[in-house]
C-alpha cells in the first residue's frame, strides 16, 4: 500500500465493550484478566451492563468517531484508511492487525481513545499492540504492521475548550439562582495508588481540571478533582475521593448545586452512564443537591479536528505541537520506564 507518508493507515484503538447480554461476562473476564479484582466485583459490574441490555455504548461511539474522522482527514488532505481494534472485545486488535497485514499495511499510527498517561491508559495499550502484532504475524506468516502511538492530549487547547463547553452547557442548565455558586466536580476513573505513583495520571488530570475551570472562570474553591468506578480488593488503596463521598462533603458544606464533569473519559462509557447518571445522580437527590452531568467530547467537531491535528503532527505537516498551561506537549515515544505495569513485568 504505497503512499506519500511514513504511515499507511490509522488504527483507532479502544477499550471495547459488550454488544449483548451474552457478551458481558466474557468481556469483563478479558478486562480483569491478571488483575486482583474479586469475582464478586466482576459480577456486580456485570449487573450494571445488564441493566442497559448488556450493551456498552463505547463500540457505537467508536463507529461514530470513525464516521466523523474519515471526512475530516480527507478535508485536511490526509488520504489514509482507518482501521479499528479493541483491547477487550470485538473487533479485537489481533484480528484487525491480521486484516491490516493482508491489506498490505506496513506501518500504522494508533489513535488510542485515552487522554492521560498511566499503565491502563497508555502502556497497556502499547502492550496490547505488541501482543497483537505477535499474534497476527504468527497466524499469517507475514510481518504484522509496525505501530506508533499518538501522544496523549490532556493539555491540548482544543481538549480544554471542548470540555469547558460541555461544563458550561451543564452549568447553564441549572436554575439561574443556583448557577453562580454551583460546585464543579471533575471526575476520572480511579486507579490503584501503586499505578498512580509511577505515572503522571493524577497530575495530568489536575492540570486539565485547572485549565477547564480557569477558562470558565470557576474559582479554586468551587471545583475539585475526584474519582469514580473504583474496583480491586478493598484493602488496596486507590485514588480518592470517590465522587459520591465528595458530593456528601460539599452538600455538608452548604453547596446547593453540583456539576459532575467526566473529563477522564473521551465518550460516554458504561462507567459514565451507571456511576454518574445513576449512582451519583441518586446520591445528589438524596442530599438535596441540584445535579447536572456534563457531556463528554464524543464527536464534537473541535475534538475531531484536534485528532486530525495530532495525526498530522506525526505526518510532519504541523510545525508546532500545541499545549497550554504549565507543561509542555507530551512525548510522542514513551520512555522505556514510562508507566510501568504494577502487576507484572512489561514486554515493551
Amino acid at each position: 500500500m504505497p503512499g506519500p507518508y511514513v504511515y499507511d493507515a490509522i488504527l483507532l484503538t479502544s477499550f471495547g465493550g459488550p454488544e449483548g447480554p451474552d457478551d458481558v461476562i466474557p468481556f469483563l473476564e478479558n478486562v480483569l484478566r491478571g488483575k486482583p479484582v474479586p469475582r464478586e466485583r466482576l459480577l456486580e459490574v456485570a449487573e450494571h451492563y445488564q441493566s442497559f441490555g448488556g450493551v456498552s455504548p463505547i463500540n457505537q461511539q467508536c463507529r461514530d468517531l470513525i464516521a466523523a474522522l474519515e471526512p475530516a482527514l480527507k478535508e485536511a488532505g490526509v488520504e489514509l484508511p482507518i482501521y479499528w481494534g479493541n483491547r477487550n472485545w470485538e473487533p479485537l486488535l489481533p484480528d484487525t492487525l491480521k486484516q491490516m497485514a493482508a491489506d498490505g499495511v506496513n506501518r500504522a499510527l494508533a489513535l488510542v481513545t485515552s487522554s492521560y498517561s498511566c499503565y491502563s491508559g497508555c502502556r497497556q495499550y502499547r502492550e496490547d499492540l505488541h501482543h497483537a502484532r505477535e499474534a497476527a504475524g504468527a497466524a499469517s506468516g507475514n510481518p504484522a504492521p509496525a505501530i506508533d502511538k499518538v501522544r496523549v492530549w490532556y493539555n491540548h487547547p482544543d481538549w480544554i475548550a471542548v470540555n469547558a463547553e460541555r461544563v458550561r452547557e451543564a452549568l447553564d442548565d441549572l436554575p439561574a439562582d443556583l448557577r453562580e455558586h454551583a460546585h464543579v466536580a471533575f471526575t476520572a476513573h480511579s486507579i490503584p495508588n501503586s499505578m498512580a505513583d509511577t505515572s503522571d495520571y493524577a497530575r495530568q488530570l489536575h492540570e486539565t481540571s485547572r485549565l477547564v475551570a480557569e477558562e470558565l472562570g470557576v474559582p479554586e474553591d468551587r471545583w475539585a478533582l475526584v474519582y469514580q468506578s473504583r474496583s480491586g480488593r478493598p484493602q488496596d488503596p486507590w485514588l480518592e475521593p470517590d465522587v459520591c463521598d465528595h458530593l456528601e462533603a460539599v452538600a455538608a458544606a452548604g453547596v446547593q448545586a453540583a456539576v459532575v464533569a467526566p473529563i477522564g473519559f473521551v465518550s460516554d462509557h458504561m462507567e459514565v452512564l451507571f456511576d454518574l447518571d445513576e449512582e451519583a445522580k441518586q446520591k445528589a437527590e438524596e442530599l438535596g443537591l441540584a445535579y447536572r452531568r456534563a457531556g463528554t467530547a464524543g464527536t464534537h467537531p473541535r475534538f475531531v479536528s484536534m485528532l486530525v491535528e495530532l495525526i498530522r503532527e506525526r505526518l510532519g505537516e504541523v510545525p508546532e505541537k500545541r499545549a497550554v498551561g504549565e507543561y509542555r506537549p507530551n512525548h510522542d515515544v514513551c520512555p522505556k520506564n514510562c508507566c510501568p505495569n504494577p502487576y507484572r513485568p512489561s514486554p515493551v
